[in-house]
């Protein structure tokens, strides 16, 4: 179950907090969008957020098959900063101090700020006969209890300087299970959760608001033990008109674990594909998990002090992150790179199969007249012949853009000289700075970039000694 556990926590803590990381973001002020189930009485009186979460899929098995079904989700905390004035004793023996509300805390080198966390939270249901549901559907009522925390902050030297203070509502709703049969040996089983959790106040409450009595991200992990499940995605041709009935509200169930033995079902509130799996070189949740590992760590490690402090404000999660993002060695980084997977080797026989020769039904490439013409050896700066693998320095002119006038002044490696429909001679060049430059050289896009001759300078021993000011682009 370790490899289904690690996609059920990124498919939890999906969009839990986003990069940067910072209750200021605008994406971090619109939390909690995925898989939300809210209380119906909300639900209905905003008509646009789901109070029922439906899972359909198939099985094959008999009517002796067991299904244990594990319903999770996360539940909102709120959390309040509170002052105490000064002088206060760090744990006093009876009652409170005085606590104010405020929006932040400075607490010697530790800020605090309010935030919404969250509580993973699981739903209890016994394991299941699918014979036993063929007759019997089953309904099973859970609940969770409000409840407050109170975290006491002292100063380094013992001093009670505030605390935290932690809110949960308590939430109520059932999960109904049912099964049919479908064909010979196939059945169709049903899980629903519902949220109805009480409210006084839903027509006027807020959506921010709503979430503390959500079911967030809620999602169900099936497995079967004396059958196996069907792929929802891709079906058995005989059994692809029963895997399209299926209604599934506000989840996508996919096959999780090992592709050998289709015995764990995860019905997902984002879309994935069947056996999805988490990076090995990927070094822990970055909560933004349709995002590349190496862009958002980058990133991360390019934040000001004062930036980072307000990460460690937010919440417990990013302050971790940001810890193990920056004690990332250059071994774990040169990993985050990129790899190349499920490569393999095709005989001759494949190989024509794949490239038909001369044949007038195949279109012809757009580029094939510009690959057709002769490759260009050299081109002339400034008095001086650059040939591929010589270094240059950018020097882009006033029609580039933003992003080349970053690169100007940087040093680059010549890696070839075309020329385009209009003969224009453009230099790729990849920068000898960029980690990703082996990239380049393979003509990866993203890390191979191109210039006119007249914004290159000659470096080396072939730069000429009049200097750049006398540079007259031209090209061989």
């Amino acid at each position: 179950m370790n490899a289904v556990e690690s996609v059920v926590q990124a498919v939890l803590y999906e969009g839990y907090m986003l990069y940067p990381y910072r209750p200021t973001s605008v994406k971090n002020r619109q939390r909690w969008t995925f898989g939300g189930v809210y209380p119906r009485a909300y639900a209905e009186a905003s008509g646009s957020d789901p109070w029922v979460t439906q899972t359909e899929c198939l099985l094959r098995g008999d009517e002796r098959t067991r299904v244990a079904v594990r319903p999770g989700f996360l539940q909102v905390i709120e959390r309040a900063v509170l002052d105490v004035a000064d002088g206060a004793a760090a744990r006093p023996e009876s009652g409170e101090p005085s606590w104010r509300t405020v929006p932040a805390l400075d607490i010697d080198e530790r800020r605090y700020t309010a935030w919404q966390e969250a509580a993973e939270r699981h739903i209890a249901v016994p394991i299941l006969i699918v014979g036993e549901l063929l007759n019997t559907p089953l309904e099973i009522a859970f609940s969770f209890d409000a409840g407050s925390e109170l975290e006491p902050l002292g100063d380094k030297h013992g001093t009670l300087r505030g605390a935290l203070r932690r809110t949960r509502a308590s939430l109520r709703g059932h999960v109904e299970l049912c099964a049919v049969s479908v064909a010979a040996g196939v059945y169709r089983l049903k899980v629903r959760i519902v949220n109805e959790t009480p409210l006084d106040n839903a027509r006027s409450l807020k959506r921010d608001a709503a979430s503390l009595y959500a079911l967030v991200s809620c999602h169900t992990v099936l497995t079967i033990e004396g059958g196996t499940w069907i792929s929802s995605i891709d079906p058995p041709d005989e059994l692809a008109a029963a895997a399209a009935a299926c209604r599934n509200i506000g989840v996508w169930p996919v096959l999780v674990g090992d592709e050998q033995q289709p015995d764990t079902m995860l019905a997902s509130p984002i879309i994935l594909y069947d056996f999805p799996q988490i990076a090995p070189e990927s070094t822990g949740d970055l909560f933004d998990s349709t995002e590349i590992d190496e862009i958002l760590t980058l990133r991360i490690l390019t934040m000001t002090d004062d930036e980072k402090r307000e990460v460690i404000a937010t919440d417990e999660r990013a302050r971790a992150l940001l810890s193990r993002t920056e004690s990332l060695g250059a071994e774990q980084m040169e990993k985050l790179h990129g790899t190349l997977r499920q490569v393999r080797a095709l005989d001759a026989a494949s190989v024509d199969a794949l490239t038909p020769l001369d044949d007038p039904a195949m279109p012809v490439s757009p580029w094939a007249e510009l690959d057709a013409r002769p490759h260009l050896a050299c081109v002339r700066v400034a008095g001086v012949e650059i040939r591929i693998g010589d270094q240059v320095r950018l020097r882009p002119r006033g029609r580039a853009d933003i992003f080349d006038i970053t690169l100007s002044g940087m040093v680059a490696t010549v890696e070839s000289i075309e020329r385009d429909f209009d003969d224009h001679v453009h230099v790729a060049v990849t920068i000898d700075d960029d980690p990703g430059k082996d990239f380049g050289m393979q003509r990866m896009p993203g890390h191979r970039f191109f210039f006119g001759p007249d914004e290159i300078e000659p470096l080396g021993e072939a730069s000429s000694p009049a200097g750049p000011s006398s540079r007259k682009g031209g090209h061989a």
